[in-house]
């Protein structure tokens, strides 16, 4: 037996943390995806990732300057593989890198934000995104909805 001993308490990594006030909420997931390959041609020139993220870091820190809304997410590098019917018994094939852009708007930093702005939000990045990267077509998705953005024919 040792004298004096003084109780022990077990301090767990629960007990190190607590909940926000303000941060629980319904969750608004998004996600933009804009391949990496500059237009369709199977050798065409294929952007790093890094030039989706320099460009969506602009675009959120331009508007966090002037107060105006923005979102925040993380980038993640992926692999779109599809394929197409050609005629009788044949398909075609084929394989694309990809950036995608995902994250939430949190209750805590967007709860203000109705959903038609977070859209708003999303197609504004999203032809950003897309256009630094020369895509014709950028997919967005925002909670249980999908939509494809096209470039607009300028010329």
């Amino acid at each position: 037996m040792i004298v004096g001993a003084l109780p022990c308490f077990t301090v767990t990594a629960r007990d190190s943390y607590e909940r926000i006030a303000g941060s629980e909420g319904p969750r608004r997931e998004f996600r933009i995806t804009v391949g990496l390959r500059h237009g369709y041609e199977r050798h065409g020139r294929i952007y790093d990732i890094e030039e989706a993220v320099r460009t969506a870091h602009r675009w959120m820190t331009e508007r966090a300057a002037r107060g105006a809304p923005f979102l925040s997410g993380m980038f993640t590098r992926g692999e779109v593989v599809y394929a197409w019917p050609r005629h009788e018994g044949e398909a075609g094939s084929d394989r694309e890198p990809v950036a995608i852009f995902a994250g939430e708007a949190i209750p805590l930093y967007a709860g203000h934000l109705g959903d038609a702005t977070v859209e708003m939000l999303l197609d504004e990045l999203a032809a950003e995104i897309g256009q630094a990267l020369g895509q014709e077509e950028v997919y967005v998705a925002y909670r249980d909805r999908t939509w494809i953005l096209r470039a607009r024919d300028l010329g």
